[in-house]
């Protein structure tokens, strides 16, 4: 790479996870493709506005009615993502390369499913998700963290597996609670459809773009 090119901005999506085996959740295979409402833990009114719009699951006004369906429908992401069941792909170690070549101004990825953070090399704020990550967790009405070795276990002893792949699930979903504020309101620390971007994503875009010599884009057409 020219040495001219000192500050690389890189903006990456669904696409550079796929060679994980993580399937966006618009394609065949995905989320949306897949959802089933008629398995979820919901009312008829709900099922109904899912099966016309599967999107509905991942929607702000929905969780806050009713957190079931979303976490139901997460289950084995959650758990496969804490437990590192997928692994950063050779798309991640090149950003990889650039932050070692010194190179890295700013990693922006859309993605949730955190395998960027698998890329030790690379600090943490180099690294701004855009869409938050499935690998904390955090109570959407008081903002409150759980740690993800607490959090997880409740999503594994409360949360029923709807695609029928863990014997040890229970047959039935109840809420998990936050320890903070008692509302049944915690999930992964991800942006939901009619929530708000991090903060840091609109301050890193002021603060990186004007100084970049070169924005590579990767695995998203947005």
């Amino acid at each position: 790479m020219s040495p001219a090119c000192k500050n690389v901005v890189v903006l990456t999506g669904a696409g550079m996870s796929c060679g994980a085996g993580i399937p966006d959740f618009r394609s065949p295979g995905g989320m949306y493709a897949t959802l089933r409402p008629e398995l979820l833990t919901a009312t008829p009114k709900q099922r109904s506005l899912m099966a016309a719009d599967p999107t509905y699951v991942v929607e702000k006004s929905m969780f806050m009615a009713n957190p079931l369906p979303y976490h139901e429908v997460r289950r084995p992401f959650i758990i496969g993502t804490y437990e590192q069941k997928w692994k950063a792909t050779i798309g991640h170690r090149f950003i990889e390369l650039l932050h070692k070549a010194g190179k890295l101004r700013r990693l922006f990825t859309q993605n949730i499913d955190g395998l960027d953070f698998q890329c030790d090399t690379i600090p943490r704020d180099l690294i701004c998700p855009v869409h938050g990550s499935i690998g904390r967790a955090a109570c959407e009405n008081c903002g409150t963290e759980m740690l993800m070795d607490d959090y997880v276990p409740k999503v594994k002893e409360c949360i029923k597996d709807i695609y029928g792949i863990d014997p040890t699930a229970p047959a039935e979903s109840t809420p998990i609670p936050c320890p903070h504020c008692s509302k049944t309101a915690v999930k992964p620390a991800t942006v939901l459809f009619g929530g708000s971007m991090p903060k840091d994503f609109f301050q890193y875009k002021q603060a990186d773009l004007p100084y970049a010599d070169l924005v590579l884009v990767a695995g998203t057409s947005l």
